[in-house]
């Protein structure tokens, strides 16, 4: 009662609330930058039963961001390292470690055991198990994504809403997003994000509030610009088909979908033709200053869907951002939109300095 007198002290949660949280089973997959403020909250708040799943090792470049490990831990077992602090932090909280990758093969077995699954993975193939395991399983997927300043969060796969395959039907082909390694991260985004999934997923454990069932949470941190976007389930969605869907309205979410493309070699020519198209930049503001294509048009990827309004459906419009992935979701999104005549810059503005102007500056 002293421990958690804070939280019992709460109308939400009250002595019932808290014995929810102790019989509670959560499973982390992933024990990274999202997983590890999840994990660390989650026995915090005296969850009974958590469960690690993660076949990495600690190394010297996750420490600024996943605070479960020190230096000392380089090396070890992410799930091993993890389970030991938070044994520390929770001595109540019983931690199951998993040193393995979750895929199709384990993914419903692993989840079956869990009330609720958390997924705090960074490749689309785990993703995409998580998402199937937990539909076969039946059990809610708290699911959060980080790319640069910006974050997403939702709860997949419960009752009324979509699951994961349902918003994103394909993975986006290999090279088309960047990894964490390639695009960077700040250390305190997936701590955002990761306490954020520990939050709805103590409020689906508590069974109060509204978490975020048939909807995502955008945030764009840079700006401080949020939006919770409506998404729906699919009738033809391979994973949980056969269900009506909840909510009969368009799928807003920027997702990378088949969308035409240009290389940097055949937008040069346009260019210089005498109708050429109109360009359209989506990297962020901070990243104007390294580099930027002429007589463009600047809206941040997150300030999109309230600024798409500036755009005129009928013009000719390339869109690039620095690879050609964040781009891929805006050309996506507008063609989705109306926008007839919309096409993404191949390899973004780093092809356009390698294969046309070497003086552009790569980054």
């Amino acid at each position: 009662m002293n421990r958690y007198a804070r939280q019992i002290s709460m109308a939400q949660v009250g002595p019932e609330g808290q014995a929810k949280l102790f019989e509670a089973r959560v499973l982390i997959v992933g024990v990274g930058g999202l997983g590890c403020p999840a994990a660390m909250y989650l026995a915090a708040s005296g969850v009974g039963r958590i469960g690690l799943v993660d076949p990495d090792r600690v190394a010297l470049d996750n420490l600024h961001r996943q605070l479960l490990y020190r230096e000392s831990d380089v090396g070890r077992l992410k799930v091993d390292a993890a389970a030991g602090q938070l044994h520390e932090l929770s001595p109540r909280t019983v931690v199951d470690s998993y040193a393995e990758a979750i895929d199709a093969s384990n993914a419903a077995d692993l989840i079956a055991r869990y009330d609720i699954v958390l997924d705090g993975t960074d490749r689309f193939t785990a993703r995409y198990a998580v998402n199937q395991g937990a539909i076969l399983a039946g059990k809610p997927n708290v699911f959060a994504a980080v790319h640069g300043f910006t974050g997403q969060l939702s709860v997949l796969g419960a009752p009324g809403g979509p699951c994961y395959q349902c918003i994103f039907p394909k993975p986006p082909a290999d090279g088309t997003v960047p990894t964490c390694a390639e695009a960077g991260i700040l250390g305190a985004m997936p701590g955002l994000m990761g306490t954020w999934q520990a939050l709805e997923t103590l409020k689906l454990i508590l069974g109060v509030g509204d978490p975020l069932v048939g909807r995502m949470l955008i945030i764009e941190t840079l700006t401080n610009a949020t939006q919770v976007i409506v998404v729906t389930r699919r009738d033809d969605c391979p994973i949980c088909s056969g269900v009506t869907p909840a909510i009969a309205r368009e799928v807003e979410p920027a997702f990378v979908m088949s969308v035409l493309g240009v290389t940097p070699k055949e937008l040069q020519a346009e260019l210089e033709s005498p109708t050429p198209p109109k360009l359209l930049d989506v990297r962020e503001t901070s990243e104007l200053a390294i580099s930027k294509l002429p007589n463009d048009y600047h809206i941040p990827l997150g300030m999109l869907l309230d600024r798409v309004s500036e755009l005129n459906p009928s013009d000719d419009l390339v869109v690039y951002c620095r690879s050609g992935a964040r781009s891929a979701n805006a050309a996506a999104f507008l063609a989705k939109r109306g926008f007839k005549r919309v096409r993404n810059l191949e390899t973004g503005i780093n092809g356009w300095a390698r294969t046309v102007d070497s003086k552009v500056p790569l980054y």
